[in-house]
């Protein structure tokens, strides 16, 4: 099944409830793994010159302003999305590539970013300060730091979206992508 808006991209499919479990299961692992790496800046890799290649200028700037354990992540999300879905769109491209520059609004120290981590983001929206805060609203911090950056607005949309998709298949996909990493 393909979606009216981009005829690259597949929908993700409904999951039954075992392999919902098992999807988010995998997605712990995978947060322990990101999270290990992710003790020190020293440990990430981002392969900024590939990165850069698929933004524009006022893109650029607000990746490059990313912490780089960040944008190590977002580089493994976009490379998966890319494999999956090779004619995906340039500004879902772009998007996979920004998804969590809304976190770069406030540096976090290394017990937050173990912590905050941990922490499921619907818990975080009831719990609205510090770290956690930027943890919840970090896909509108990232939409609203895109905008005034003069990013693509589909792009920003997609940013504000990959968490709470509703019926846009293009954000289903980015959360899907991000979740598995």
């Amino acid at each position: 099944m393909r979606t009216d808006q981009s005829p690259g991209l597949a929908r993700v499919p409904r999951l039954s409830f075992p392999a919902r479990v098992r999807r988010k299961a995998w997605g712990y692992v995978g947060k322990a793994r990101r999270l290990a790496r992710s003790l020190s800046p020293r440990l990430a890799y981002p392969q900024d010159a590939w990165a850069t290649a698929h933004l524009t200028p006022a893109e650029t700037r607000v990746f490059l302003g990313m912490d780089p354990r960040d944008r190590e992540h977002a580089c493994r999300v976009t490379r998966h999305l890319l494999r999956d879905h090779p004619a995906a769109p340039p500004e879902v491209v772009a998007a996979a590539l920004l998804h969590d520059c809304g976190k770069s609004i406030r540096p976090y120290r290394v017990a937050e970013r173990v912590l905050v981590g941990l922490v499921p983001n619907r818990v975080a929206r009831l719990l609205p300060f510090g770290a956690l805060s930027v943890r919840a609203y970090h896909p509108e911090l990232g939409a609203e730091l895109l905008a005034r950056a003069g990013a693509r607005p589909r792009v920003a949309r997609l940013v504000a979206r990959h968490h709470h998709a509703g019926a846009d298949p293009e954000a289903a996909l980015l959360h899907h992508y991000d979740d598995l990493e």
